[in-house]
């Protein structure tokens, strides 16, 4: 019951902050074209509506056209239709009557989204245009808030990895949008926003990390080491069973050992929790309470927690967004820095050494610490 009412409100929370305009969190809404970040602006910055999210039609315009998508405007008998044409493989179109709460497509077929004016721009809805037009768009978490990245299937690549080589290119609208609101350059540091720095001061921060890889887990043990911090890492029994140096080298350090257990697995999670807990003590004569329990009932979850076992209930669920770069690092000093006082954070399997150390680095910078979690924290 905890773990469905914390991911409740970590979703309310996401709509929330997807609800609000851009300028009162800070953030801003980047809009890329296949391999291209667009100017930014407040005229044509994408929104959320209705629990749709609206890009400019000015994206399917001009320069920007190299989506296969072309847009045109009548007006007659006193209304205004906007008509999108185009595809990939076979020719579409899509008509917004700008008086009516709906589309319809060349087949007749109609779709109860509508297109919105806002300051003489027309937004359109991207989850509809695309399902016709056979396009592609993600929202990606950056820096300086989020990268709307609509492309055809032929500019399609992993979005961290579009995310982290569009970051000039980001930077540089950013600079240019802060500019022509009069706010100086985003290189400034006492303009900008951004940087890792962005925790509160003294704060406590309580990494939790997954133990899969044995190599991949050395390299954080290396960059915790150079900065003098410790995190959590939850193990899988595979790892417990095989890595024994590292469980030591962990335990001699001050990290934390937890055991990660999946009810998906092919064992019940007490089995595995048991199986854990042996492989830790043949490897360090000491055992551990700590649990991060995947895929189970709250039944099973209250269970655990009568065998004695803490189970991780993280304040900031990360996962999903992998710690690989000073980017990422940027933005979760970002999000931690939102929450007052200590903050536990699971970061899942997608931490890399270079991630850590631009985080490690940022809480250095600011006064915060990085600990480990306890069985008492």
């Amino acid at each position: 019951m905890r773990r469905k009412l914390l991911a409740a409100l970590f979703c309310a929370a996401l709509m929330l902050q997807l609800a609000v305009p851009a300028g009162a969190a800070g953030s801003v809404y980047f809009t890329a074209v296949n391999k291209n970040v667009l100017k930014l602006s407040d005229a044509t910055m994408p929104f959320w509506s209705g629990g749709y999210l609206y890009v400019p039609s000015s994206i399917f315009t001009g320069a920007n056209r190299d989506l296969q998508v072309g847009v045109t405007v009548t007006s007659s008998g006193g209304g205004t239709t906007l008509l999108l044409y185009g595809g990939g493989t076979e020719f579409q179109t899509l008509s917004f009557d700008l008086s009516k709460d709906f589309a319809v497509d060349k087949n007749g077929n109609m779709y109860f989204q509508k297109a919105i004016q806002r300051g003489g721009v027309t937004f359109l809805p991207i989850s509809l245009v695309a399902r016709v037009f056979d396009l592609v768009y993600t929202v990606i978490e950056v820096s300086r808030g989020y990268l709307v990245w609509v492309r055809t299937h032929s500019a399609d690549m992993s979005e961290r990895i579009f995310a982290d080589a569009a970051s000039y290119q980001m930077e540089s609208r950013y600079s240019q949008y802060l500019k022509e609101q009069g706010q100086g350059d985003a290189s400034s540091g006492e303009e900008s926003t951004g940087g890792a720095a962005q925790t509160t001061s003294g704060q406590r921060v309580y990494l939790c990390l997954e133990a899969a890889d044995g190599s991949a887990v050395s390299a954080l043990l290396d960059a915790l080491d150079q900065y003098g911090s410790q995190a959590a890492f939850y193990c899988t029994v595979d790892f417990l069973e095989r890595e024994g140096a590292l469980l030591r080298r962990m335990t001699a350090t001050g990290q934390a050992v937890g055991i990660l257990a999946d009810a998906a697995a092919g064992s019940t999670v007490a089995e595995q929790l048991a199986a854990g807990n042996a492989a830790l003590e043949a490897a360090t004569c000491g055992r551990t309470r700590l649990a991060r329990l995947e895929n189970v009932s709250d039944q099973t979850a209250a269970e655990v927690e009568q065998m004695g076992y803490v189970c991780l209930w993280e304040d900031l669920d990360r996962s999903i967004y992998p710690l690989s770069n000073s980017s990422a690092a940027e933005v979760l000093a970002r999000r931690v820095g939102e929450r007052s006082g200590s903050v536990s954070v699971w970061l899942g399997d997608g931490a890399a050494a270079a991630g850590l150390r631009a985080f490690l680095t940022g809480l250095r910078q600011s006064g915060d610490r990085c600990l480990a979690l306890t069985e008492t924290t």
